[in-house]
């Protein structure tokens, strides 16, 4: 078999592809992906066999690509980055391919944190964007608001079952439920980073509610003073 890439390609924009991840791509044979995730490269996937997935019919490519590829390079290309919020995926082609070379791209966590100018070292980092049960991720985010963290959030958007559906107007409902009072909570919302179509929402954890975002969100809580080494 030949040799299977995971690399994270940034979340939007060509200009946050690392130059590794570029070159790997270039010199790929297959390319299989998420259609959004594929458009962020297409300019570096041309003439090449590319195979667009969904949740649905991801396994039954994987399974077919595994019989078809002999000496070449398959590249399996993430929003993001590789190592955060996708290791469902991932897991699973080190499962069906064995030896599996993951390259990190810049995640939207990055971003998030530097136009909210909050450290991620002094942050809490939580995604929902899993398709296990996401309860016990809620208490870490109750725990994180009482301790008065900053917190980097992934919502989950799953709008074909509301059950599971747990995206910022749910969020804020959540905590106000569970006795916070969400008009102090300061919040930034960063939809769509930089693709070309970004926009930012400022204001309280309650003014989220009833608020439509996109898929491609990310909530930053920003609770901590800034710490400068002059202060010590």
């Amino acid at each position: 078999m030949g040799k299977v890439f995971a690399v994270g390609v940034g979340p939007g924009s060509q200009n946050y592809i690392t130059e590794i991840v570029r070159k790997v791509i270039v010199d790929a044979d297959v390319v299989v992906g998420y259609k959004y995730t594929l458009d962020i490269i297409s300019s570096l996937i041309q003439g090449k066999k590319v195979h667009v997935i969904t949740m649905e019919d991801q396994e039954k490519t994987y399974q077919q690509i595994k019989k078809e590829l002999e000496g070449g390079i398959l590249v399996v290309p993430f929003t993001g980055d590789v190592n955060f919020s996708e290791s469902e995926v991932v897991d699973r082609l080190i499962e069906i391919f064995g030896d599996v070379e993951i390259i990190p791209g810049i995640s939207s966590i990055q971003v998030a944190a530097s136009k909210a100018k909050i450290p991620l070292d002094k942050s809490k980092v939580i995604t929902m964007h899993v398709t296990t049960s996401i309860e016990e991720k809620k208490l870490e985010l109750q725990k994180a608001v009482v301790d008065g963290h900053n917190i980097i959030l992934i919502p989950r958007p799953w709008p074909k079952d509301p059950k599971k559906h747990f995206m910022p107007s749910e969020i804020a409902f959540y905590l106000k439920k569970n006795g916070f009072d969400t008009s102090n909570i300061p919040v930034h919302v960063f939809e769509s980073l930089t693709n070309g179509k970004e926009q930012t929402f400022t204001g309280s954890v309650q003014e989220l509610e009833g608020k439509e975002f996109s898929d491609l969100s990310v909530m930053v809580i920003s609770q901590t003073r800034p710490e400068s080494y002059i202060n010590f």
